[in-house]
């Protein structure tokens, strides 16, 4: 078996290749596991990288409430838990532990698989109960992401909400979402969709290191630009804005967004929460090492000294000076490039239960 290291055996320090963490950190939530934190004080702690294991899950709910005043959705839903994209700074890797397994590189190699996800958003949208407001897709992982490729939930839910007329918000930084353009397009003649692309750099080296499988800037542009024309409302998200890697390149992402029709755009900053704060500090020192305690030291800047801060209204805009530079940044240009000029707003009226129309028959 050939190893993720430049000469195939067991370098003094690993890294895999293809992976954003390079370790797996303790799961809180159980008491007795096998976990790497500190892999230099073990001998020939390094194992070969291994394919992605799909775990399928039957499971009962598909569509969440959610209760945070600082995301802009009301109601969200996430067929795949845990992305192959290997993004080392998401915020959806804490909620791996909840699953028994580490936020690190479980997170990217074992995807918990939602396959009965149409089917319970069908029975979700048939409660009398429900009241029409929009649903996010990827609310917590890119349901675009490498495996839907194979799987092709995304694409059924997409069917269930255009059957139902059911309002969708969509974030991803995958490519694979225009192979549903023609689903978007439909969906968008009746204000039903809007989409939101993240990009987050245009140096190709660095998304290598920090967004390992995902597609590259210009195709993502792609994206904006092909679902522009095609009718479908883009935006675009900027997050996370990491001082010391990318913020500065912001000015340039807000102005080629506009330019390939992006009408929208939003931004985060970075924060490392929970086990995040360590799969994040052995990522940076490791690829970064010439700048890598400027950079922690700017994130703590900006979350009153430590590099995670959960107040709401805060914890994604952070504060401080540098937090007040992107700020700013931001608001100057988004206003130069034309971006949220206009309120987008979902349309909820049409929203109809196919089987309450074949009783009106």
């Amino acid at each position: 078996m050939t190893l993720p290291f430049q000469d195939g055996g067991a370098p003094e320090n690993p890294y895999y290749k293809g992976r954003g963490a390079q370790l797996n950190p303790k799961n809180k939530f159980l008491q007795t596991e096998y976990a790497q934190d500190h892999p230099e004080g073990i001998d020939e702690w390094w194992q070969a990288d291994v394919p992605t294991q799909v775990i399928e899950e039957h499971a009962k709910t598909l569509v969440n409430k959610v209760d945070s005043p600082d995301v802009g959705m009301w109601y969200s839903m996430n067929p795949y838990q845990g992305c192959e994209h290997g993004c080392i700074y998401c915020y959806a890797r804490n909620a791996h532990q909840y699953w028994g397994l580490s936020a690190g590189l479980d997170f990217e190699r074992k995807i918990i698989v939602k396959r009965n996800a149409p089917e319970l958003l069908r029975k979700f949208l048939d409660n009398k109960n429900w009241v029409p407001k929009p649903i996010s897709l990827s609310g917590n992982t890119d349901c675009y992401q490498p495996l839907e490729r194979k799987m092709w939930i995304t694409r059924q839910l997409l069917e269930v909400a255009l059957e139902y007329k059911q309002p969708l918000g969509i974030i991803t930084k995958n490519a694979l979402v225009l192979r549903d353009k023609y689903l978007l397009q439909k969906l968008a003649q009746d204000q039903l969709v809007c989409v939101y692309v993240s990009i987050t750099s245009l140096q190709e080296d660095l998304r290598q290191k920090m967004e390992p499988r995902t597609t590259t800037a210009a195709q993502r542009f792609r994206i904006v630009k092909e679902l522009s024309e095609a009718g479908v409302p883009v935006g675009v998200m900027t997050a996370p804005m990491i001082p010391g890697l990318n913020e500065h390149e912001m000015p340039q992402l807000l102005e080629m967004a506009a330019q390939n029709g992006a009408k929208f755009a939003g931004y985060t900053i970075v924060r490392l929460n929970d086990a995040i704060k360590i799969i994040f500090n052995d990522w940076l020192y490791k690829n970064f090492p010439d700048r890598a305690d400027k950079v922690w030291h700017l994130i703590e800047s900006m979350h009153g000294g430590k590099v995670n801060d959960s107040e709401f209204g805060r914890r994604m805009r952070g504060e401080g000076n540098v937090a007040d530079l992107i700020r700013q940044q931001f608001k100057i240009h988004t206003k130069k490039n034309g971006l949220n000029m206009e309120r987008l707003e979902l349309n909820t009226s049409l929203f109809q239960r196919p089987q309450q129309q074949l009783r009106l028959f």
